[in-house]
């Protein structure tokens, strides 16, 4: 028999117990015959023992009476009456448990103020401390120690050089206003801005613009805007559409651009047109241009020295309204090395534009040699290279279509600035002038052969852009060193690095056919990515291959990247 069927088998016999008890109450209360007094005292006696009793047998607990009941049923029945009495259990309360329990336990109230300051002056604890503070200090000093170590043990970074905006990007050249766009005037110029902006230029050349009949110097006119071009207004918003961008302007001041007597025309007038010159630079730099080019500059710091101080005085010196750096740049028709480098020294011009790379001779080991005398004997932040302009005409037509694309990844991978004429960017060539109309693709739809130029076009600009964001971004390509791997009559590689920037390698091949480029040096990695190509089916946009064992394709070339690893 289980607890629950006891406890139910109690609960009915204190029931018949308490029934039981009720009749004879009940029984002594009708009989006629009242007891004798002692027998009343008792009854009552009698009833008050056991509403005591029953309330005792309520405060015992259930389990309690459970296990008496097993054991009255174990002993046959027993202790049964026990257990039942008035059929109540006694409960002892959880909470007298734990109070009796906490009694029992010791209360630790801890040490006082003065009990903790007794003990924390005896020898054991002042030792402990003193050790705990030397421990504390010793490896604060070790950590101090080891990062200064860390620092001096470190590759310390190289110095960056001290550039100018015009070394930062691509110049972009528009010598015939009224070929450059639809409207023919500068306001057509201005709305071309986002163009130049989305190509990543960072200045455009712009002019000549001034009043300059051909081979007459009295007529020159420096300050007035030749109304063919559009006036002064436009002008003025011009430049400040390109300065939001972040695009500088220079302007063109070349005196005799028309003409055919010479940039500053005779000899005699070299010192008149210098003198006038003056006070048009004080104009147009009160307009707002960045910078000024000049035709010639070799003439005129030859025959007016003094006058030729005072231009570049005027220019290149910031003055309170116009104290961001402004560039003087100089063309010259030379094309030698060592008379470029002279001339830099002499004119203290700031960039000159020369033929180096215009000499007609596809020899790539000429360019090679030009490249190195001139890197090696002037600081490359004067450097400019450029293959067209507007005596020369656009560089397609000057390279050819094919090798285009090639020779614009040499100008904007060489140490220096890049100067491209208008159109460069999309393989423009000259069609009985040197001043073709400029190319402006819009979304109309086109058929057959007019459909495949623009997307020539279109991918060719998409080419230049990428080259000339890289270049801005890319400190190995902006100001890094040059290095030069391997030359010959048609093949060029060499190497861009700067301190611990990502190492670029650009390598050309302008022979007919296919060649294998083999390259040594403990500088040359395993594998290397492609940046950019000028054929990009054959050697795909980031993909590896070993620098070392380099094959190119006929009129191909290519920008590898590896990283710097110490």
């Amino acid at each position: 028999m289980n607890t629950e069927e006891t406890q139910v088998e109690l609960q009915d016999a204190g029931s018949r117990d308490a029934e039981r008890r009720d009749a004879e109450l009940k029984d002594a209360e009708e009989s006629p015959a009242q007891p004798p007094a002692q027998d009343a005292d008792a009854t009552e006696a009698d009833v008050s023992e056991a509403d005591l009793d029953q309330e005792e047998q309520e405060k015992q607990p259930m389990t309690g009476a459970g296990e008496r009941g097993e054991e009255a049923l174990s002993a046959g029945g027993e202790g049964e009456a026990a257990a039942e009495k008035n059929g109540a259990v006694k409960l002892k309360i959880p909470e007298e448990e734990e109070e009796e329990e906490e009694d029992r336990k010791v209360k630790f109230t801890g040490l006082n103020k003065e009990e903790l300051l007794r003990v924390a002056g005896t020898p054991g604890w002042v030792r402990t401390r003193w050790a705990l503070l030397v421990v504390f200090w010793l490896g604060w000093l070790g950590m101090l120690g080891g990062a200064v170590l860390i620092i001096l043990q470190a590759p310390r970074c190289r110095e960056l050089p001290a550039t100018n905006w015009w070394n930062e990007g691509p110049l972009y050249q528009i010598g015939n206003i009224q070929a450059f766009t639809d409207a023919r005037d500068l306001k057509g110029v201005e709305q071309k801005v986002s163009s130049l902006s989305q190509m990543k230029v960072r200045g455009v050349v712009v002019g000549p613009l001034h009043v300059a009949p051909a081979d007459d110097a009295m007529g020159l006119r420096f300050e007035d805007v030749s109304p063919e071009n559009g006036n002064l207004e436009q002008f003025k918003g011009l430049v400040q559409a390109a300065q939001k961008k972040g695009i500088s302007v220079v302007l063109d001041l070349t005196p005799n651009y028309q003409g055919k007597s010479g940039a500053w025309f005779s000899n005699t007038s070299v010192t008149s047109v210098a003198e006038r010159l003056k006070s048009a630079l004080v104009f147009w730099l009160d307009q707002g241009v960045d910078g000024v080019q000049l035709s010639g500059v070799e003439r005129v710091a030859a025959v007016v020295p003094s006058l030729w101080a005072d231009i570049r005085a005027i220019v290149q010196n910031g003055t309170e309204q116009q104290p961001n750096k402004r560039v003087l740049i100089g063309v010259t028709e030379r094309s030698s090395p060592d008379d470029v480098s002279t001339l830099l020294s002499s004119t203290g011009v700031d960039l000159l534009i020369s033929r180096v790379l215009r000499t007609g001779s596809t020899d790539a080991a000429e360019h090679a040699r030009s490249i190195q005398l001139l890197y090696s004997f002037n600081d490359q932040t004067r450097l400019a290279w450029s293959f067209g302009g507007r005596d020369e005409g656009h560089l397609a037509s000057l390279v050819g279509p094919a090798l285009a694309r090639l020779n614009l990844l040499l100008l904007l991978t060489l140490p220096g600035t890049p100067v491209v004429n208008y159109g460069d960017e999309i393989g423009l060539m000259d069609e009985g002038t040197k001043f073709p109309k400029m190319l402006w693709d819009s979304d109309e739809e086109l058929n057959g052969t007019l459909q495949e130029e623009r997307a020539e076009r279109l991918s060719s600009r998409r080419f230049f852009r990428t080259l000339s964001e890289l270049r801005s971004k890319e400190r190995s390509l902006m100001f890094g060193d040059f290095l030069l791997l391997s030359n010959s009559s048609s093949s060029l590689v060499y190497l861009r690095m700067w301190d611990q920037s990502p190492r670029y390698l650009a390598a050309f091949n302008w022979a007919e056919e296919s060649a294998m480029l083999q390259l040594s040096g403990v500088m040359l990695p395993l594998q290397a990515s492609v940046t950019i190509s000028t054929n990009n089916s054959a050697l795909p946009t980031d993909s590896s291959v070993d620098p070392r064992n380099l094959w190119l394709g006929p009129g191909q070339g290519t920008l590898l990247r590896f990283p710097y690893t110490g």
